[in-house]
């Protein structure tokens, strides 16, 4: 069952095109992310950084996929995801779970089909909007806490005003650029890891959707 906790550590970020998570080793997260602490001054290798990862997502357009997400306590959860910038994704939890959680550009939604629930906040609360929006600029638009690499990893931490997340930590690989998962730390420091596999872009996405009214299903995993 999905629980409250586990789908709110999910509305953070997507993925994108590129070579499937699960033909990969899994990285040594906790090594990665550790670094420097909060409020640090970024150095211009940083900056740097920071801008090649606003160009990458500022590149990228309508995707589709699966993910593979990993709660604290071990469980697991698969599902679907699309996206369409600007602002606008639909992640679906696979059965027997009926939870989708969508944003038409503006709200994001939490529908869960079994409960006959639809649970509603701006989409500029939430870790989204840094990274959905017209223009991408972590620098200007979220709180930068840590930037790190480690071998051809790149892991950048940040947490954005009025967000459920206590942070959430963005990890890409550098050479080339290309993000494989994030990890959410919430505000009782219990970290949910999602991986991305099977990503591509594609040319178009029915805009159905991401109509939140709509409450479609998929019919078929």
């Amino acid at each position: 069952m999905v629980t409250r906790r586990s789908v709110c550590s999910l509305l953070v970020l997507f993925a994108t095109a590129g070579a499937s998570a699960a033909e990969q080793k899994p990285v040594a997260w906790d090594a990665v992310v550790r670094g420097a602490p909060a409020g640090q001054t970024l150095s211009a290798h940083e900056v740097q950084l920071v801008q090649r990862v606003n160009t990458y997502f500022n590149q990228l357009s309508m995707l589709e996929g699966s993910f593979l997400q990993t709660a604290s306590d071990g469980k697991q959860q698969r599902g679907m995801l699309h996206i369409k910038r600007p602002g606008r994704f639909r992640f679906e939890f696979a059965p027997p779970n009926r939870v989708v959680v969508i944003s038409d550009g503006t709200q994001m939604a939490i529908q869960d089909n079994n409960l006959k629930t639809d649970d509603r906040r701006e989409l500029r609360q939430t870790p989204f909007h840094a990274l959905l929006s017209v223009n991408v600029d972590l620098i200007r638009d979220a709180h930068l806490l840590n930037i790190r690499e480690a071998a051809d990893t790149l892991a950048i931490e940040f947490r954005v005003d009025n967000a459920e997340a206590g942070s959430v930590t963005l990890l890409l690989a550098n050479r080339p650029m290309q993000l494989k998962g994030w990890l959410v730390r919430d505000n009782q420091n219990l970290v949910t890891r999602i991986d991305v596999v099977e990503i591509k872009t594609v040319d178009r996405i029915d805009d159905r959707l991401f109509d939140l009214a709509a409450r479609i299903e998929r019919r078929q995993w």
